[in-house]
């Protein structure tokens, strides 16, 4: 089955460039039935011969609090997360730290009563705690699986979001944007309009490649090229490189009866990584993992040494940005 350590493991390879130091800056951690991904489980994937050195852990509705106020109970995802944080800081578990940056839920259609939620946040991890993501992603296209807070049609440019919104600032929070393909250009007059707030553009903006877009890569490429360029013109937007392997890319990875090499994620996805960093330049772009969302389709370990066989035409000093100097940059990570 695509996903589960018997099938991952038909397909290793040992660790390309393994000093070079990196921050994972997005990956989850849940509890579901049937799937458990916390601490053990992050630690078995970056230990897989690359110097991971910190990571990100970035919402995904874990542990909310069972009561209490509605708006608050995301707040719960944050207690539980920078509890993992305190377990990994320890050293108890080697040198790198999980969760040194911690990106959360807060509904910002609350508007300026989001505050409340901020603060409590803010609280709940007063050293870790960095920003939110209130995903938009959304397709009207059946075969398009709504993301898990299930936003509604142009969320983005909804006046009592942009006034929730506008209140990251006053707090030094960033904003994860997680969208599909064509709403970038709701995230670009969301950029242009709040110059103050740092936004994080993940996973490419959503490229879908199913359903009415599959078989149309190379259109959506050529209109993805023009948007993020716009997109790129805003300097308070920096770009996650990466969780483009999710079964919504429709590179069907995971009906194989191997998972790909990393020379067979180079291959497929290069092109996305590489006008990226052209356009935002190294200092704006950081790569990402998105596990284990991606690790559906393809292991830890392969996906890093994809990444450092995309950037093997940079420059050492690009590298660090890639790898390390902007994720520390844009989520405050001190020495890792």
């Amino acid at each position: 089955m695509a996903g589960n350590p018997e099938w991952l493991a038909k397909v290793t390879e040992p660790a390309l460039e393994p000093a070079l130091p990196i921050i994972d800056p997005h990956h989850h951690l849940w509890v579901h039935p049937g799937s458990r991904y916390e601490l053990e489980e992050l630690l078995a994937d970056t230990g897989q011969g690359h110097n991971i050195r910190a990571t990100v852990f970035v919402e995904c509705m874990a542990m909310y609090r069972a009561d209490g106020p509605e708006h608050l109970k995301p707040v719960g995802e944050t207690e539980y997360v920078n509890g993992i944080a305190a377990k990994s800081a320890s050293g108890g578990f080697g040198e790198m730290r999980a969760c040194a940056g911690i990106v959360s839920y807060a509904d910002l259609r609350l508007g300026s009563a989001v505050d409340e939620v901020l603060e409590a946040h803010i609280a709940a991890a007063p050293a870790r705690f960095r920003g939110i993501r209130h995903a938009s992603a959304f397709d009207a296209s059946p075969e398009v699986y709504p993301t898990h807070t299930n936003p509604p049609e142009g969320l983005l440019g909804h006046k009592d979001f942009r006034e929730g919104f506008k209140r990251l600032s006053k707090y030094n929070l960033s904003f994860d944007a997680w969208l599909y393909h064509r709403q970038i250009p709701e995230l670009t007059a969301l950029a242009r309009t709040n110059p103050d707030t740092v936004i994080i553009f993940d996973h490419f903006g959503g490229p879908i490649g199913i359903g009415r877009y599959e078989g149309k890569r190379s259109e959506i490429f050529a209109q993805w090229k023009k948007d993020v360029a716009e997109l790129a013109s805003c300097p308070n937007v920096v770009a996650k490189l990466g969780g483009i392997n999710m079964e919504v890319n429709g590179y069907g990875w995971h009906k194989r009866d191997l998972p790909p090499t990393s020379d067979e994620l180079v291959a497929a996805t290069r092109d996305w990584y590489l006008h990226s960093i052209d356009i935002f330049g190294p200092k704006r772009c950081m790569f990402e993992s998105n596990f284990p969302v991606d690790k559906l389709s393809c292991s830890y370990g392969i996906v890093w040494n994809a990444y450092k066989k995309i950037a093997s035409g940079f420059t050492a000093e690009e590298k660090k940005d890639l790898f390390h100097d902007t994720a520390a940059r844009v989520y405050r990570i001190g020495a890792a």
